[in-house]
């Protein structure tokens, strides 16, 4: 019988028993499961004379063969072809290839067998490891002469070949998988790490974008996955939305929190400053420049760059402003040289750009660069749940840079402003509070008397009052019983405060500073339960 050799077959006698381990040295340098199969079949065919071997490879789920040469599945549980009865058995079986295309049907395994002469013989062989019965690795293949195949598969030599090949292939299994153990693991310490540092990141956001709204969360994640990036942001929302402080908090989350921040409000700047006051000048430019002068896209260098209200800047700053952001490369007014720059622009607007895109005031190719990472800021009447920590967010502010005591705000004050529509949004709230607190004692509360009307609802008030004024100097003369005027008075103001609390008690007493209690039984007294 020929040794389990690769390479030239050694004769001597002295040398004849370690003739193996040439084959063996083979099989144990394979680098993976795939190599050391292709190297037991080529040591099967080339120097054994076997006309056909093949390993066929059970998948992780035991249900399917799969020949990797020739890319054929088969199913474990289809007995159409033997290898599925050599794995449920679990012993090695014989068939002769004439006997095997007149009984097993199998389209894939007729497809395999064609080209084989009809009087050789097929044996399987099902390997597992040899130290787990229940880690089964697939099926050995062997196709040849009966005469070849019987003696090799009963001798010593080729058991103990196939007790290393299982053994070999086992193992690289277990590395596989011990690897892609580490490498789950490493992955999601990765991802836990980073999702860990975003949620850090997240809340320190919510020192400078208040509220607990889920879209103030959402647009709080989102502006650390910007900070992650080098992308331009292109930030819209409606004035007062808080674009300048997202601007911020992107800066400050991102790799560049260590450079400057340089913002520019492009509708401040008149159109013949705009340009000296973004890329400089250079001495002599103009009358009056008397030295160089770096501009904000220079001072930003290493940085960030915001320009809110980016849809008011001239065209022909636009063209400037673009081949920055593709070159990094721009020219001072006046100067000979170029400048390079490396920075992170985030751009910010009220205006629809699209409209403007189409009216010819804002370049398209700028608006894809800047629009890489867009986010929008939502109102303040779309997120009501952040007004009352907004509220007390504007108090304590206000007080601490005051250096008053801090003072609180009364629950019929909060309705108010929870009921506000706020064109202005958030800064509007803002200065609501600013005024409110200072137009309230220390130590006091807020309330409902010393906000400032909104324009609808200090005209729909004045005319109430208007009208009342012209009912009382009516009916002056004709009083002839002042507790009966003094009682409908009262019933009015209670029935208007209950009208504007949409019929809440609570805040309407507390507006009248009342106990609820008081309140109840003088809408008894006044016959107003009814009403």
């Amino acid at each position: 019988m020929a040794e389990l050799t690769i390479g030239r077959t050694i004769t001597t006698p002295d040398s004849a028993p370690l003739a193996g381990m040439v084959g063996a040295l083979t099989l144990v340098e394979s680098q993976s499961p795939r190599q050391l199969r292709q190297r037991a079949e080529t040591l099967l065919q080339q120097r054994l004379g076997i006309p056909r071997a093949s390993c066929l490879v059970l998948d992780s789920s035991g249900r399917w063969l799969s020949d990797e040469g020739q890319g054929v599945r088969l199913a474990c549980d289809d007995f159409t072809h033997p290898y599925a009865h050599a794995i449920r058995r679990g012993e090695p079986m014989q068939i002769a290839l004439g006997e095997a295309r007149s009984r097993l049907d199998h389209p894939a395994f007729q497809a395999l067998i064609a080209d084989c002469a009809a009087g050789w013989q097929l044996t399987v062989r099902p390997l597992r490891a040899p130290d787990d019965d229940q880690q089964w690795l697939g099926v050995m293949s062997l196709v040849g002469p009966r005469d070849t195949l019987d003696p090799l598969t009963a001798s010593l030599d080729f058991a103990a070949f196939e007790a290393l090949f299982c053994q070999l292939w086992a193992w690289h299994l277990r590395q596989q998988g011990e690897r892609q153990h580490q490498a789950n693991l490493q992955d999601s310490l990765t991802r836990f790490n980073a999702d860990a540092r975003r949620q850090t990141l997240s809340g320190r956001l919510s020192q400078q974008i208040k509220g607990d709204s889920t879209s103030i969360q959402t647009l709080r994640d989102q502006a650390v996955r910007a900070a992650e990036t080098q992308l331009a942001v292109l930030l819209r929302g409606e004035t007062g939305t808080g674009k300048d402080l997202v601007a911020r908090g992107i800066h400050g989350a991102s790799a560049r929190a260590e450079g400057p921040f340089m913002a520019l409000n492009c509708a401040a700047i008149p159109e013949s400053l705009l340009e000296s006051e973004l890329f400089g000048y250079a001495r002599g430019a103009f009358s009056g420049a008397d030295r160089d002068q770096q501009g904000l896209v220079g001072q930003a260098d290493g940085g960030t760059l915001f320009l809110d209200e980016i849809g008011d800047m001239p065209l022909s700053l636009q063209a400037k402003l673009l081949r920055v952001l593709e070159s990094g490369r721009y020219r001072p007014l006046g100067a000979s040289e170029e400048c390079r720059v490396d920075l992170r622009l985030i751009a910010a607007t009220h205006q629809p750009l699209h409209q403007r895109m189409r009216d010819g005031h804002f370049r398209a190719d700028l608006y894809y660069r800047l629009n890489q990472f867009p986010l929008a800021l939502p109102p303040l009447r779309e997120r009501r749940e952040d007004i009352e920590p907004l509220v007390q967010a504007f108090i304590a502010d206000f007080c601490e840079r005051e250096g008053r005591e801090l003072v609180g705000i009364s629950r019929a004050a909060l309705a108010d402003l929870h009921d506000r529509d706020y064109p202005g949004n958030v800064r509007e709230l803002k200065n609501l509070i600013d005024y409110a607190c200072a137009m309230t004692h220390s130590g006091d509360d807020i309330d409902l008397m010393v906000l400032p009307r909104s324009p609808i609802a200090s005209d729909e008030a004045v005319d109430q009052l208007e009208s009342q004024a012209v009912r009382a100097a009516d009916d002056e003369d004709d009083i002839a019983d002042l507790r009966q005027a003094l009682r409908d008075y009262e019933a009015s103001l209670i029935q208007q405060r209950l009208a504007l609390f949409d019929g809440n008690r609570t805040l309407a007493a507390e507006s009248l500073g009342l106990p609820k209690r008081t309140l109840a039984h003088k809408c008894r007294q006044l016959q107003l339960d009814n009403s």
